[in-house]
């Protein structure tokens, strides 16, 4: 199943989800991804991995993603976040996070957490997003793919 993963970083943890995308490279590139810009340039950078590079974090990338999750557009949020005491209670952290509760997207925002479901990703685990999720690419394809034999099975039988 492919999913939909979101990916952020603040400043500090840039390296990080890099080194995170190196490592599992191989499962990441089975699946739609799509970052905030500077740390998608960075990744794609670093993997090759295609990423569809939103605006930076600092003027709406992380908005835009949260609008993706709000629209249940996301699978799969991988957010590392800077965690001194004066992020906090920062406003778009927060309804980030919120809305993954509100929409049960799986979220990591630190590694440990990102391995586990990103391994949970590769074994299927993460499978039921595809009835949570019908709006995500690949309930897309899939509803595409049911009404194409119904289309060419009422030309076949208009045809004879």
């Amino acid at each position: 199943m492919i999913m939909d993963i979101a990916l952020i970083a603040d400043d500090t943890k840039k390296e990080l989800m890099t080194q995170f995308c190196i490592a599992y490279c191989g499962i990441l590139s089975k699946h739609q991804l799509c970052a905030t810009s500077i740390t998608g340039k960075f990744i794609e950078d670093s993997t090759g991995l295609k990423i569809e590079r939103l605006l930076t974090g600092s003027h709406g990338g992380s908005q835009q993603i949260a609008s993706r999750i709000a629209y249940d557009e996301i699978d799969m949020l991988l957010y590392f976040r800077e965690t001194s005491p004066e992020n906090i209670n920062d406003e778009t952290d927060n309804n980030i996070l919120r809305l993954c509760d509100l929409h049960n997207v799986p979220v990591a925002t630190n590694i440990a957490t990102a391995e586990v479901l990103v391994r949970a990703l590769d074994r299927g685990d993460l499978d039921w997003r595809e009835i949570i999720n019908p709006k995500s690419e690949y309930n897309r394809r899939k509803r595409a793919m049911e009404r194409e034999p119904r289309t060419r099975r009422s030309r076949n039988t208009q045809a004879n």
